[in-house]
């Protein structure tokens, strides 16, 4: 699967006559990437109504929608297709898209809850570092580009191997609901949150 210098893997017989000088550099070649982004299977996000993360803010299920905790203006929910166990995010009710748009109010909840999230998962999960972040756009990698998301990824050592590659399977130790279960039993009390969105879930601010 990886190409030290040559073009094995590439899916190429013989790269001896084509364009390019070796530069030294191995490549892994990942072509069921291009299922994810040419678009195949992914939501649509072109509105609240078709949105994801708007349902899940506006249902009345938690458990089944995976909330975790919801805040005055931005709540957390468990990532449906998570990278390691316990991957949060933390997003705004409302349907927008770029972090310069939020209000002052969504960026300070947004900041306080991934704070509380990391506290959380550490003390439920023990996890050894994090990834935070967010894809601003689909060029950058939001899988739903419309409705802004905060990923907080909890990281252990070696929980990176060659499964996703080779197998096209990540291999998950509990079940989403347990994970969930554990989290909110864990979450503090004192930052109790109304029962749903206060903020309306249109563009406008």
């Amino acid at each position: 699967m990886t190409d030290r210098g040559s073009d094995e893997g590439s899916g190429l017989q013989d790269g001896a006559d084509l364009a390019g000088e070796p530069d030294g550099y191995g490549r892994l070649w990942t072509p069921h990437r291009m299922v994810y982004l040419g678009g195949q299977d992914k939501p649509s996000d072109a509105g609240p109504s078709a949105c994801p993360f708007c349902r899940a803010a506006a249902s009345d299920d938690d458990a089944e929608s995976l909330v975790v905790h919801r805040g005055g203006s931005c709540y957390v929910v468990l990532n449906l297709y998570p990278y390691n166990s316990g991957h949060l995010m933390v997003l705004p009710y409302r349907h927008v898209a770029d972090y310069t748009d939020l209000t002052d109010a969504e960026v300070a909840d947004l900041a306080a809850l991934t704070r509380t999230a990391m506290r959380v998962l550490r003390g439920v999960m023990a996890p050894q570092g994090f990834n935070l972040g967010m894809n601003q756009g689909a060029v950058a990698g939001a899988g739903i580009a419309a409705h802004l998301h905060q990923h907080v990824v909890p990281r252990w050592a070696g929980d990176s191997n060659f499964l996703p590659i080779v197998g096209r399977t990540k291999a998950m130790p509990e079940l989403l609901g347990d994970t969930r279960e554990r989290l909110v039993a864990a979450w503090p009390t004192g930052s109790a949150a109304p029962a749903g969105p206060t903020a309306p879930t249109g563009t406008d601010a």
